[in-house]
């Protein structure tokens, strides 16, 4: 195909509106096809500067009859060697900086060209929304615009014959600065563009235009408080700004990485794999990979064939030959622990061959390969040859003690620890390292040159103190990706105006009530409907009630009501897009975070007793064998009765003395669950575990004082199951109307690869196996994994086999055909969440489905569209997965508090046995633990690891004698809470008694 473009010409239709044509002419198997692209142009598009009395005189209304708002000061920052001035900046300084820009202190009155929105769009997307974040929500101190600097008659200019693409953007860059330079310069605010492309700096300084431009740095370092931020300025290879960086460039040398050709042409022709690299959390020097027709993932093993890449990065990978094939690591090796003692400032050594090895991890890594060798469990193994995505994103750390030079009061290097031990500690630059020791601060990673050991980045921010309650919680959710700032006021603005005073309408036929929401006829009225929430302790966001009557043929009308969030929060709204962002509302040890504002999450919205409140009603005819006779699905208006805890409800239906009709209903929903928990089992649900606890906060100091394994009573399960019964009926009905788009949940079957190691242990040390030829078989044969001397065992087991299942995710009906849609889990061809709205946007997006559906009202085209659901789809996959990580991270945090001061003897489980060690879970805690064997031994050489009957025999420091320690083994441990000098995390050292 070829492709011949016409120089495009101007033609003014009217006063103010020009159009620009761009004529192609594409050639396909020899026939020509003429496409024509109009570009209209406009003088009505305004600098959005206060200081202007031009541009009021100009600008009209948008779609929505509202004007533009100025933003831009009419007296910005004023600094002696430029004055008064705004500032440009191009693609790559937005990329580079986003972290300095939105800092508070600076930058302050910033113009964002359209062509450079665009580009960042198309190269980075987060780094996009974040600087959409910064111009929607321009204050009085931040004040960001973007100048449609593409559609301005002033600032448009076309493409030059032999052009490039990258050379026109930045010509119309600095066209649109020369504009605004000549526009303002009645007024005495002069442009500055901000670049560190040196060529475009020397372009802009050749055409003598009304603007000036500066380096990242320059300008920076100008600024009145340029020096408290420079350690925010991104740390690249050697600059002509930072010179004393060439003390950190050594010969030291990673692998290339293949060209762009050679890359595409490999994964056409099979010679290459893509996919996303996950760091095994036991050795940061291996990672795996899974590709599509391998049966078990592909290892990368040690740093030279990692070349670079950080956990989760898209890299390109290449296999090695079959005699560097191996088995998966049986030493566990972190990150924090090893090189501790490098030099910041001394990147390397003189080979630039090969990535060099300490002796002791050569000697590790030379211990595994043998074992390999020995091992039938060979895995193919490969070496990353491009990373085509990075992963890269703000980290959570702290500078490492023995980096900082303590002879040095200015600018050096120091290594920083990150929180996450599968990721190599990061250089930066700062003069405040004395005054960061000891402290959780925020960096970001700006480049890994190929001959650079470590990453380069730079300091963002200092949380607080390591350890302190608000400095470790903030350190998890900057961790886990969790949004946890306060809702914009674009978002509030959303709610209803009358706040917590907002009512139901006494009548569904209210004329002003009808008048204000046309379709409240349609809801249902049920609130003559004996109807209870039963929720953990002090719930205040209830997004569920439910209710069982006993109809005149002996058959049971059981209602699932669930909050109405989508009556207030309405598609394609600031609220909206928020709830959709932040995907789910996350809960902490100390306190939850969100996905709706509290108005609603915590009262107009949730289902509290004795108040109306608006609801989506999910209402079966079940018999007494709880098989549904019939469904149906309406908005409705419900009074919650009661709100019970579980325990609450529990020890009301077993109180012989209760014998109202609200009771009778509970008693019979607890019968009705029992049996449909039943069909269920019987239909091949598995019962997982995990090992859960709860952690319980002083009620005064708000300190954690007691951990406990979570109960579970049976109305738990009450609950569970009908909320089960609701999402697969809505799941049902959304997909029937909706074929193409409605929201699924889905869990795969698990490859029977996932349960091969797991499998070897329980044949070797218990005579037992996991089934998988179907969820049915796989959860008869847990329940055949029972050690009569030992009832935990069991547990054990569910816990270990939940680590090897795939992970649950939510789709779209027309990414899968509908032999998967299956839920393996939960065994049921077709499921969705539907039942917490409050919380999640899965359900909020079900909710509108299921209103399209029932007629109720028509269904947004954004949830009728593939493209967008698909972004929905993965965003909230993403979210819902962090959220679950940030919920562990605070129980674990909380845990090792109460430990603190309570060292103590407990019973615990070996779960893996490695060559340096062995990992106990001390189910009492919820905690694991890696016993290392120089803890276990002092005679380490004399040592020995069995992999074949995954055991480790050692002579026991305490006693003095033989040891064999096997997987399964139930010990005694000591554990108490110990804070690493070289992390400054708090963390559970086990020692074996």
């Amino acid at each position: 195909m070829s492709v011949a473009a016409a120089l495009p010409k101007r033609k003014r239709l009217s006063e103010g509106l020009t159009v620009t044509q761009k004529v192609f002419v594409r050639s396909r198997n020899g026939r020509a096809s003429k496409i024509v692209r109009e570009h209209y142009l406009r003088k009505d598009i305004p600098c959005l500067s206060r200081a202007c009395d031009k541009c009021p005189e100009i600008v009209v209304p948008d779609a929505k009859s509202e004007l533009p708002s100025f933003v831009l000061s009419e007296s910005p920052l004023e600094l002696p060697s430029i004055g008064k001035h705004y500032v440009v900046l191009d693609t790559n300084v937005i990329l580079q900086a986003i972290d300095l820009l939105e800092n508070p202190d600076c930058f302050s009155d910033v113009i964002v060209p359209q062509i450079v929105l665009e580009e960042v769009r198309n190269k980075s997307y987060p780094v996009y929304t974040r600087l959409r974040s910064l111009t929607k929500n321009s204050d009085d101190k931040k004040r960001f615009i973007v100048f449609h600097n593409e559609f301005n008659e002033f600032t448009f200019i076309d493409r030059l014959p032999e052009e490039s693409i990258n050379d026109r953007n930045d010509r119309a860059i600095r066209k649109a600065c020369q504009w605004y330079g000549e526009h303002l310069e009645p007024y005495g605010i002069k442009i500055v563009l901000v670049t560190n492309d040196r060529l475009n700096r020397d372009a802009a300084d050749k055409s003598k235009d009304s603007f000036i431009s500066m380096s990242l740095f320059d300008y920076v370092q100008a600024l009145p408080n340029g020096d408290e931020i420079k350690d925010s300025i991104p740390n690249f290879e050697v600059s002509s700004e930072n010179t004393k960086d060439t003390e950190a460039k050594s010969e030291f040398t990673y692998p290339e990485y293949y060209s762009t050709s050679r890359i595409m042409g490999g994964l056409k022709n099979g010679a290459l794999f893509q996919g996303n690299i996950q760091i095994s959390e036991y050795n940061f020097l291996e990672g795996s990979i899974n590709l599509p027709n391998f049966s078990k993932p592909v290892l990368i093993v040690g740093p030279k064939n990692l070349n670079r890449a950080f956990n989760g990065d898209q890299v390109v990978v290449e296999l090695l030959p079959q005699s560097e094939w191996k088995a998966p690591s049986s030493i566990a090796l972190d990150s924090e622990h090893f090189d501790v003692n490098d030099n910041a400032d001394i990147d390397g050594d003189d080979d630039n061959s090969q990535v060099v090895l300490s002796d002791k991890q050569r000697k590790l890594l030379t211990q595994d390969a043998i074992l390999a060798q020995k091992s039938n469990k060979v895995q193919p193994t490969a070496r990353v040859v491009s990373i085509t995505r990075r992963s890269w994103r703000q980290y959570v750390g702290q500078i490492a003690p023995n980096s900082v030079d303590a002879q040095n009061g200015g600018t050096q290097n120091v290594f920083v620890i990150l929180m996450d031990k599968c990721l190599p500690k990061i250089r930066i630059r700062t003069r405040r390292a004395h005054e960061l020791l000891s402290q959780r601060i925020v960096i970001s990673v700006d480049s890994w040159p190929e001959t650079h050991k470590y990453p380069l980045g730079h300091f963002v921010r200092n949380l607080g103190e390591v350890e302190s309650v608000q400095a470790e919680t903030e350190a998890l959710l900057l961790e886990h990706d969790v949004e946890y700032r306060p809702f914009s006021k674009k978002v509030l603005e959303c709610l209803p105006p009358e706040g917590h005073d907002w009512k139901a309408p006494e009548t569904l036929d209210d004329a002003s009530a009808v008048s204000k929401d046309p379709l409240l006829p349609k809801r249902r009225d049920l609130r003559d409907k004996l109807i209870c929430s039963i929720d953990p302790p002090g719930c205040v966001d209830i997004d569920d009630a439910l209710h069982a009557k006993k109809l005149p043929n002996g058959n049971w009308e059981v209602g699932v009501h669930i909050a109405d969030v989508t009556h207030f929060v309405k598609p394609n709204t600031a609220l909206d897009g928020e709830g959709a962002s932040r995907g789910t509302s996350v809960y902490l040890v100390d306190k939850r975070i969100d996905m709706l504002p509290m108005l609603l999450g915590t009262d107009l919205c949730s289902l509290k007793p004795y108040v109306d409140r608006f609801a989506f009603s999910v209402l079966w005819e079940l018999n007494e064998n709880a098989d549904i006779v019939n469904v149906d699905f309406a908005k409705s208006v419900i009074k919650s009765r009661e709100a019970f805890s579980y325990e609450q409800a529990q020890l009301r239906i077993d109180d012989p003395n209760q014998q109202d009709e609200l009771t009778h209903g509970m008693r019979a929903l607890l019968k009705l669950s029992i049996k449909l928990k039943e069909k269920r089992i019987n239909a091949g649900a598995l019962n997982l575990a995990s090992p859960e606890v709860k952690v319980h906060m002083d009620s005064e100091t708000s300190d954690p004082n007691e951990v406990e394994i979570k109960k579970l009573l049976a109305t738990n399960s009450l609950v569970e199951e009908f909320m089960l019964l609701a999402n697969i009926s809505v799941a049902r009905k959304i997909y029937d109307s909706f074929p193409q788009t409605a929201m699924l949940r889905r869990h795969a079957s698990p490859p029977s690869t996932n349960f091969e190691l797991l499998n070897e242990m329980l044949q070797t040390r218990k005579g037992m196996s996991i089934s998988l030829e179907s969820s049915k078989a796989l959860a008869d044969s847990l329940d055949r994994c029972i050690d009569p001397k030992d009832p935990y065992f069991n547990t054990l087991v569910r816990i270990m086999s939940t680590r090897c299942m795939m992970a649950a995710q939510y789709f779209y009906s027309g990414a899968y055909s509908y032999s998967d849609f299956r839920h393996y889990g939960l065994a049921v061809d077709i499921y969705t969440h539907f039942t917490s709205p409050i919380r999640r946007y899965c359900d909020v997006v079900a909710h509108r489905q299921l209103a399209g559906a029932i007629g109720y009202e028509p269904l947004d085209l954004s949830h009728r569209d593939k493209n967008r659901m698909d972004m929905i789809c993965k965003n909230i996959n993403k979210k819902h997965r962090n959220a679950q990580f940030a919920g562990r991270a605070s129980i674990e945090y909380y845990v090792g508090q109460v430990m603190r001061n309570n060292e103590s003897v407990e019973t615990g489980y070996v779960i893996k046995v490695l060559n340096n060690g062995i990992v106990v879970l001390v189910p009492k805690f919820g905690v694991e633990g890696l016993i290392r064997l120089e803890n276990l031994t002092k005679d380490t050489g004399s040592a020995s690891f069995d992999e074949v009957e995954f055991k480790l025999s050692f002579t026991q420091a305490t006693t003095g004698k033989r040891r064999d320690v096997h997987v399964f083994e139930k010990v005694d441990v000591q554990v108490r809470s110990v804070l690493d000098q070289v992390t400054s995390k708090r963390k559970a050292e086990l020692l074996l008694i």
